[in-house]
């Protein structure tokens, strides 16, 4: 749990938790915003009632904390940059279906884990799981280079000679994760969900070192869903529960017995105290996106600002048979593939971005996070993008920069005997900022009770551009020492620095108190704020 206060007047992810609340009720409370993916005109007024930020990280990426944006003040969606190809899929028991990645970073290792499976065509036939579906591991020590160990646990074709460290039960999207949770049992440090509804659900599953497993409970632990995707779990530390992401349809059948979904592909969300026993299951509401195809969920909780969650779903359109469509990579294939069923040739999938401070009414953001890009080989096709369960910190490859955030994404499949996985990296913090132009612009903030002593930001200017910071009083009057012209410039480019004013940068005299921030922003990005206890 968290040791700083919730925010007043906001529903926190404890107290939703707590709370018997309809959902029809809670999201009736969310404030509406702009359909815009670059917002310029000031949102609905916001309660004026303060909101404790703590010394904790606050992120840009939603509304919570803005009162307006006046000038040509925005916020703005920011895409990752495309880099280089992380791992090949290329063994035999790997091949052109492998997908469903998890990562996390286990101390200085990074942890991998995969689906295996092979789909192919014969004379125009789509021939499914040539060999059984098996889950893989593969461990880096910087994020960047990724090796496949060999292991010894489990036999392909009569030889343990390979990377496979799970087959049987949940081998289509067994999604491991580092168990956060305080007093988790060492032989349990390591948890998982996995199955599909043929299999009768989701199971539990647990380590004690990451790479051998083994079931927690013959029964499947949730088993009202759809599960045919990627299904994920979490310690949320914040909530102090654990938290399950997982596939379902909004209309339609999907039972063991009988499979006939209808609707679209949809996510819905479910808690538990102890992995086990799974209650409170609510569908995911969006704010202002309408109702598309979420493939996966990718959820959790943003590392450097755990009490936000951040999702990377991958949404799934069928855009038909046309010209473009025939003009895309490998037609050949495309045309191929729709014979055995049409969605496989037609079916184009990318990366989104959402955001949630409850776990379940979501900022979804409506423009791509990762759009497919240039075509080429291997890309604009179904399944193309489909992101690893989280993002993980990794160095830059500029000398002295900031660490970065590396995500990845899944390319080529369907074609040939294997595919690839493929890193994106983002600046910390860098999903959303509040950007001005040269013209300038200006965000207040509604008022904030904070416990630090120093305001640091996470920004970046051109080499003319600025961000100048006012601390105001509820009623919009400057904090004598902190007006607008005490403030010394802020510029450059840093995920940390320092706001000094005429009289220093020391804000203790102002903790536990209603303070307004007035950020001024000329040609620059402003993407976090803190106020830090040291």
């Amino acid at each position: 749990m968290s040791s700083h206060p919730a925010p007043e007047n906001d529903v926190n992810r404890r107290s939703f938790l707590k709370a018997s609340v309809g959902v029809g009720a809670a999201a009736a409370a969310v404030s509406e915003t702009t359909s815009s993916q670059s917002v310029s005109a000031a949102p609905k007024a916001k309660p004026t009632k303060v909101v404790s930020i703590g010394s904790r990280r606050e992120l840009f990426v939603d509304e919570h904390l803005i009162e307006r944006m006046t000038g040509a003040a925005r916020q703005q969606l920011h895409n990752p940059v495309t880099r280089e190809l992380s791992l090949e899929h290329d063994t035999p028991w790997e091949g052109t279906s492998c997908g469903y990645h998890s990562v996390f970073q286990d101390g200085d290792l990074y942890r991998m884990y995969y689906r295996g499976a092979q789909l192919t065509f014969i004379d125009g036939r789509l021939i499914l799981n040539q060999h059984p579906e098996f889950y893989c591991y593969a461990e880096s020590r910087d994020g960047i280079h990724w090796k496949k160990p060999s292991l010894g646990l489990v036999k392909f074709k009569g030889s343990k000679k390979n990377n496979i460290i799970w087959e049987g039960v949940g081998t289509h999207n067994f999604s491991p994760f580092l168990d956060s949770r305080p007093g988790c049992p060492a032989d349990q440090k390591y948890k998982a969900l996995g199955g599909t509804m043929r299999e009768g659900g989701l199971f539990a599953f647990a380590s004690p070192d990451a790479v051998t497993w083994r079931l927690l409970k013959k029964e499947p632990v949730i088993n009202k869903g759809a599960f045919d995707s990627q299904n994920l779990a979490f310690w949320d530390a914040e909530a102090g529960c654990y938290r399950a992401y997982y596939r379902i349809f909004t209309k339609g059948i999907t039972t063991a017995k009988v499979w006939k979904p209808a609707g679209v592909r949809a996510i819905r969300t479910a808690t538990s105290d102890d992995f086990f026993n799974w209650k409170d299951a609510t569908d995911l509401t969006y704010e202002d996106s309408p109702e598309e195809q979420m493939y996966t969920n990718q959820v959790s909780s943003y590392h450097r600002a755990p009490h936000i969650l951040v999702g990377f779903p991958m949404r799934y359109v069928e855009r038909g048979w046309n010209p473009s469509m025939r003009a895309l990579p490998e037609r050949e294939h495309r045309e191929m593939r729709s014979g055995s069923h049409e969605r496989y040739g037609m079916g184009l999938t990318e990366a989104q971005v959402m955001f949630s401070r409850d776990g379940v009414h979501f900022k979804r953001w409506n423009d791509a996070f990762i759009p497919p890009g240039p075509e080429r080989p291997d890309t604009w096709n179904y399944s193309h993008l489909g992101m690893a369960s989280q993002p993980v910190e990794t160095k830059s490859d500029l000398p002295g920069a900031a660490r970065e955030l590396s995500f990845y994404g899944k390319e080529g499949g369907w074609t040939g005997t294997s595919c690839t996985l493929r890193r994106y990296t983002l600046r910390l913090d860098g999903f959303v900022s509040i950007n001005a132009p040269m013209s300038g612009g200006e965000m207040v903030t509604r008022p904030l009770r904070f416990t630090g002593k120093q305001l640091r930001l996470n920004f970046a200017t051109s080499a003319v551009g600025s961000i100048l910071v006012e601390l105001q009083r509820p009623d919009g009057t400057a904090v004598p020492g902190f007006a607008l012209k005490d403030c010394h410039e802020v510029y450059g480019d840093t995920v940390d620095r320092e706001v000094v004013w005429k009289g220093g940068s020391d804000l203790s005299s102002l903790q536990g108190k209603a303070i307004r921030f007035r950020f001024v922003l000329k040609s620059a990005d402003l993407y976090a704020m803190r106020v830090a206890t040291a």
